[in-house]
Formats: structure tokens, C-alpha cells, sequence
């Protein structure tokens, strides 16, 4: 069994002495882990980083083997933002929540091809933000549990949506969710709207939306919580005054 693609590194563990079990992000293969032998030597720990794009082959006897991968640098995104702990956050944020939610091989190209923009983004702080919530809520609708933001669950309008319900994830207008604000969940204009600026907040109120189903309906089933990573993203934006 084998196959060679493009990847990105999501996670690293040590195995053995010399060797690293390496999760990859990859557009056909979807999320998919293999062994890598001298991955802990000097020259392998730079490339095998979290974030960094790789050229890879995936070789194993049996389909449902481990298998073992053999990576080339493609581009270390993780080296280019080393001296920019905001970035860095929300890009170990964002591999940490990819390696939670996706599925062992199963594909997601859409949410490969997302996370590729998101990393392009990371070197422009009053960018990435909010791509980062719209990754998100991309990866939510990938897996099969969209908020449903095309028109209000009371009244059917698709204008002036400004809640979610945390319950069945439909939208609402500001109207109709008059009577329930203490209960639903606030949805920023840009993720109904591209062409709109991100205000003051927004990115906060996108991110307890995101965060509120991934952990619902994504992580919980499995046993599994919203991860540290994704918090000190927060922190870090708070401190930078990006929320």
C-alpha cells in the first residue's frame, strides 16, 4: 500500500528513541498518521513541526497498518512565525482542533483547502482572526454539523440574522430573538456576509459559536474537550486586543 501527496503537520509524538509518529493533514487522504523513522534526529525535528507543508509518501503492507512516512520540507511555516507568539497561538490552535474533530483518513478536502489560506493569513494579525472562526465553522459543516445561517428558524427571513440557537444551530433575526437574548448564541455579521468588517467583538462571539458546537456535537461524543491550545489562542487575542 502506498500513495505520495502534499501535507500539512498537525501533531508530533515521540516514539521509541530516534522515531516520531506524525499526524498530516493531507487533501485526498484526509487526516492520517504514520511512523517516521529518525523523526527526533537534528535535521528532522525543524521540518516535522506543527503547521509546516511537507511532500510525503505513505508506504505500509496492509492498508490498516501504521505505515511508515517518508517527508521532504515543502515550506516551514512554523520557522517563519517563531518570533510572533499571536501567530503561533492560533496556528497550534488550529492544528490541535484539525487533529480533535477530523476523522482518521477519511477526506476533507474543502477543510484542507481552508486550512492552506488560514496558514497563508497568519502573518497579518487583522486577518487571520476571523478566518480562523470561518475555518471553524467550515470544518462544523464539513463534518456534517453546519449552523444553519441561511435564514431565520422563526420568521424565514435571511436579512438581519444576528443569533443562534445553541440548541438546533439555525439563525434568528435580531427581532425575533429579542425575547431569548440571554439564551442564544450571538453571530457576528462577517460569517453571513463576507463583505462585511469585523467589529469590535465579533471574533470573540464567533468563537463561542464555533466552540459551543464543535464541543457539542464534535468532541463530546468522543470523550473529548475543546483543547488547551484553542484557549491560549483566546488569551493571547484578548491581550492583543484582536477579540
Amino acid at each position: 500500500m502506498e500513495w505520495t501527496g502534499d501535507g500539512i503537520v498537525l501533531a508530533v509524538r515521540p516514539h521509541g528513541e530516534t522515531s516520531a509518529i506524525v499526524d498530516l493533514l493531507t487533501e485526498s487522504q484526509g487526516r492520517h498518521t504514520g511512523l517516521v523513522r529518525g523523526g527526533r534526529s537534528r535535521t528532522a525535528r525543524p521540518v516535522l513541526q506543527p503547521g509546516n507543508r511537507v511532500h510525503a509518501t505513505w508506504r505500509a503492507r496492509l492498508s490498516d497498518h501504521l505505515g511508515n512516512f517518508d517527508v521532504e520540507a515543502d515550506r516551514l511555516v512554523a520557522g517563519e512565525l517563531m518570533e510572533d507568539r499571536l501567530a503561533l497561538a492560533g496556528l497550534n490552535a488550529a492544528c490541535t482542533m484539525a487533529c480533535l474533530a477530523l476523522p482518521e483518513r477519511e477526506p476533507h478536502a474543502a477543510v484542507y483547502r481552508a486550512f492552506s489560506i488560514l496558514l497563508d493569513s497568519f502573518a497579518k494579525p487583522d486577518i487571520w482572526p476571523a478566518l480562523y472562526v470561518r475555518w471553524e465553522a467550515g470544518l462544523l459543516t464539513d463534518l456534517g454539523y453546519g449552523i444553519d445561517l441561511t435564514r431565520c428558524a422563526i420568521t424565514g427571513e435571511r436579512a438581519e440574522l444576528s443569533h443562534v440557537s445553541p440548541k438546533s444551530g439555525r439563525a434568528v433575526t435580531a427581532s425575533a430573538a429579542e425575547p431569548y437574548l440571554d439564551k442564544l448564541l450571538k453571530l457576528p455579521a462577517f460569517l453571513t456576509a463576507s463583505e462585511c468588517e469585523v467589529g469590535e467583538g465579533d471574533v470573540a462571539a464567533g468563537l463561542a459559536l464555533t466552540g459551543h458546537f464543535l464541543q457539542r456535537r464534535v468532541l463530546w461524543p468522543h470523550d473529548r474537550d475543546l483543547p488547551e491550545a484553542r484557549q491560549r489562542m483566546i488569551d493571547r487575542l484578548a491581550e492583543a486586543e484582536r477579540l
